[in-house]
């Protein structure tokens, strides 16, 4: 696998800006938009996978990129589970909630194959700079 200069060129973190996008667009909508505590949690959690792949990714070595990926793939999970609570309260609808839930599970197994081929590399520093 060729080495990556930026985060940029990461598919994990150009699918997290995709699915960052969609969750603000939908989350300043309607009632989502006045639902405060869960509209700022939503966001939290979807700029947090996002940001956790670009610090990773700029830190010293294999070992921290994969922590942070650990940790933006638990912010996928959070994603995941409010989703499920703005479709229970009608805040989406079936076809929303749907779309944005394949998006993070596909951010989530994009960072979970990431992940994989980090700790079985043997070579360091195969990403990172």
């Amino acid at each position: 696998m060729a080495t990556i200069e930026r985060f940029e060129d990461l598919e994990a973190w150009i699918k997290a800006r995709e699915l960052t996008r969609a969750i603000y667009e939908i989350t300043g909508k309607n009632d989502f938009a006045r639902d405060y505590a869960l509209r700022d949690q939503i966001r939290r959690a979807v700029v947090s996978v996002m940001s956790n792949i670009a610090e990773g990714f700029e830190r010293q070595g294999d070992k921290e990129f994969q922590h942070f990926l650990s940790i933006a793939k638990g912010s996928a999970g959070e994603i995941r589970s409010q989703l499920y609570i703005a479709l229970d309260i009608c805040l989406i609808n079936e076809e929303q909630f749907k779309k944005l839930l394949a998006l993070t599970e596909e951010v989530s197994r994009i960072i979970n194959g990431l992940i994989t081929y980090l700790h079985k590399s043997s070579k360091k520093n195969t990403f990172t700079k």
